[in-house]
């Protein structure tokens, strides 16, 4: 049969099925009306199919799934670490913090809420965070308030940093606290709901100004010792606890830190909160107080080792 005598619909049945590269044979004639919703199905489908193709290359091109992978494994890593610190707020004070504990080897993880501080330091930055707000309970929860060792919060709002203090005390009542405060009187509200540690930046920074004023050269010989385990002259603070092991007590001497580590104990901290500056070799120690040691980053290897050889000797017994 020649091409002129096909009838229209089915030279452009003919064409779609070919262009299309359907290519089936029919189990039997179609009817016009037949060929044309066949023909108008194959063109659907082509479609639905160019418009799905475009999405998904949006999507890799975009970003968005290697994004979503990420915080997949960023959820995952969440919601398994523990003897963290929880820090709250990423402003100038939180990314000082951050400075710090990444320095001192501790694990931190990071809440923080504003869309624009997430993209400029979070994202880039090799910190667990989530973007969310610290003074819900369920975000508290979701990072581990019940596994971290300790929360610092540094909100630019008192009120907030109150809220999250009594939350994170109500969900863990032996985390470690520490809250930043703009005024003497929040001060006080945030110590009578129990927490450990309060710094108030303005007064911090107007003592430290004060200082240089009246004994420039000893601020100047305290900027050189650090507590950040990276410089030349570091201060560590030692739980007495794993030191002792199974002794309920001994004196310092017992202990031979100076001659196993080269690190200078300066300071003990007994376990009624009293201080002792330069503490005599014959003075009694007892569990739970803490010593406060001097070393360079060698030394302060040496004493984190010997803390280490403690620890195993007292599992394994």
């Amino acid at each position: 049969m020649l091409i002129e005598d096909y009838h229209f619909s089915e030279a452009f049945y003919m064409t779609i099925i070919t262009v299309s590269t359907v290519g089936f044979g029919e189990v039997q004639a179609l009817s016009t009306a037949g060929q044309w919703f066949t023909s108008f199905l194959i063109i659907a489908s082509f479609g639905t199919f160019a418009y799905g193709l475009t999405l998904l290359t949006q999507v890799l091109i975009s970003g968005e799934l290697a994004e979503d992978i990420k915080r997949r494994n960023l959820n995952r890593s969440i919601s398994t670490i523990k003897g963290h610190v929880i820090l709250c707020g990423f402003g100038r004070n939180g990314r000082r913090a951050l400075r710090k504990l990444v320095a001192y080897g501790q694990e931190v993880l990071v809440i923080e809420n504003d869309p624009q501080i997430i993209e400029q330091y979070l994202k880039s930055a090799n910190v667990l965070y989530l973007e969310a707000d610290a003074t819900d309970d369920d975000v508290l929860r979701q990072a581990g308030v019940d596994r971290a060792n300790a929360l610092v919060t540094t909100l630019s709002k008192d009120a907030d940093n109150l809220f999250v203090v009594i939350s994170a005390r109500t969900l863990s009542p032996s985390i470690r606290l520490i809250s930043r405060a703009s005024s003497e009187s929040t001060e006080r509200k945030l110590r009578a709901v129990g927490v450990d540690s309060v710094v108030m930046p303005e007064g911090v920074g107007g003592g430290h100004m004060a200082s240089l004023v009246m004994n420039p050269n000893i601020v100047e010989f305290l900027e050189h010792l650090s507590v950040e385990g990276s410089s030349d002259s570091n201060l560590e603070e030692i739980e007495l606890s794993d030191l002792l092991g199974e002794k309920r007590s001994c004196n310092l001497n017992e202990l031979h830190i100076r001659q196993r580590t080269g690190c200078t104990i300066i300071g003990i901290k007994d376990p009624e909160g009293n201080y002792m500056i330069n503490p005599s070799s014959e003075i009694i120690l007892r569990p739970k107080s803490r010593l406060f040691v001097l070393g360079n980053a060698r030394q302060i290897k040496a004493l984190n080792d010997l803390l280490a050889e403690i620890h195993t000797q007292n599992s394994n017994t």
